[in-house]
Order: C-alpha cells, then sequence, then structure tokens
C-alpha cells in the first residue's frame, strides 16, 4: 500500500561514532535524513499537530541520536534511530534513515559515506 510521506532532512551534529579512538574522542558531524511513512489525512481533517509527526520533536529526537553512544558503525545509528522514531511516533507505520558521515577517515577522495535503512512497524 502506498502511504503518505513526511521528510526532514539535514538534520545535522556532533556524534563519536566510529571504529578509531580518535572518532569516539574527537567526534565529527553526522547528517541524518529521515522519511515517515504516515497516512496525513487525519492531521489534515483536524488540522491539529498532535495527529501528526511533530517536526521539532523529530528534529529533537534525531540529533539527540546523533549525540547517543558513542557506537563503531553508522549501522547503529540509523537502527537505533529508526527504532526511536518509531517509539515515539505512533502515526508512522514506517521510517526511512539515510545517515550522512562526509568527514569519515578514508584515505581516498570521497564526497559522502551514506547507508539508507527501511523499516517498518511491527
Amino acid at each position: 500500500m502506498r502511504t503518505d510521506t513526511i521528510t526532514l532532512t539535514g538534520i545535522t551534529a556532533i556524534g563519536h561514532h566510529g571504529v578509531f579512538e580518535s572518532e569516539k574522542r574527537d567526534g565529527q558531524p553526522f547528517t541524518l535524513d529521515v522519511v515517515l511513512h504516515t497516512d496525513i489525512r487525519p492531521a489534515a481533517a483536524s488540522d491539529d499537530v498532535a495527529d501528526t509527526a511533530h517536526y521539532g520533536e523529530l528534529g529533537e529526537l534525531v540529533v539527540a541520536q546523533i549525540q547517543d553512544g558513542p557506537w563503531d558503525l553508522i549501522e547503529t545509528l540509523a537502527e537505533k534511530t529508526a527504532a526511536a522514531i518509531l517509539k515515539e511516533f505512533a502515526v508512522v507505520s514506517a521510517v526511512e534513515v539515510v545517515v550522512h558521515k562526509p568527514k569519515a577517515p578514508i584515505t581516498v577522495p570521497f564526497t559522502d559515506v551514506r547507508i539508507h535503512i527501511y523499516r517498518e512497524r511491527e
């Protein structure tokens, strides 16, 4: 079934994730994009923010996830963020999370490292 989506992109904060001790110690910017799959009709009909996912609260939750940890892998950051969103926002049936790690310690020229996950409510 096709759903409506709410998208919030470019949420950035300093996190301390990575396999190297220097990454955990010094931190680096992480940027997350989230897509919430939902039905916006109840919120549109009521015109009440309580019937949707509050964008400000969503942004704060994502920043808190970036600042939590530290974890070795951005895969862990993505999973924990998806789980927190599904727990916090009952109107969300599924979520996509993209984690960008543009300052990853890679020795070749690159623009971005990112992972993209999709998780549905169980």
